[in-house]
């Protein structure tokens, strides 16, 4: 049973994301900055990376039964983009964010960015509070290792892991 919190906090997410999507095709800027822009478009498409290969490494990886969501996992997994992030898809919902008020250049998009931003950010505690509740220690030391959501820092430590052969 999900706590009143945590469906307000779903609603209000899915409300803003949609909104902010939306908004972003009908507040486009045509008079943007194509620099801006471009910078935007290439943001939306890293998050896509991060948002589609947690699909695939839970899969692979992380012991879901034949069938089921790639969300079951039954194993801990520190491998491909999770040696990087532990919250690749909250990643891309935080560069989605950023992204689309890049590409739209509208002051009504940007606050549902930054609105957006936090939330998902937010939201990555709770999430480690439950995987905690999982996984217990074996999280705990992999959260030592490897970072929240920050790619240069998450992909500095990885080159070093590798370097040490850990």
């Amino acid at each position: 049973m999900q706590s009143p919190k945590t469906i307000i906090t779903a609603i209000v997410l899915t409300l803003a994301s949609v909104s902010q999507i939306v908004l972003s095709f009908i507040l486009f800027n045509e008079d943007g900055i194509s620099l801006v822009r471009n910078i935007g478009w290439i943001i939306l498409w890293i998050s896509a990376v991060f948002g589609w290969l947690p699909i695939y490494t839970f899969k692979k990886w992380g012991g879901v039964q034949a069938g089921e969501s790639y969300i079951k996992t039954t194993k801990l997994v520190d491998r491909g983009v999770y040696s990087i992030v532990r919250h690749p898809q909250y990643l891309a919902g935080i560069l989605i964010s950023i992204s689309l008020p890049l590409i739209a250049q509208n002051w009504i998009v940007s606050i549902l960015g930054i609105l957006l931003l936090f939330i998902y950010y937010f939201d990555t505690f709770e999430e480690e509070r439950n995987i905690i509740e999982q996984f217990g220690e074996q999280y705990i030391a992999y959260k030592k290792s490897v970072p929240r959501i920050n790619v240069i820092l998450g992909i500095i430590r990885l080159l070093l892991r590798k370097q040490n052969g850990t």
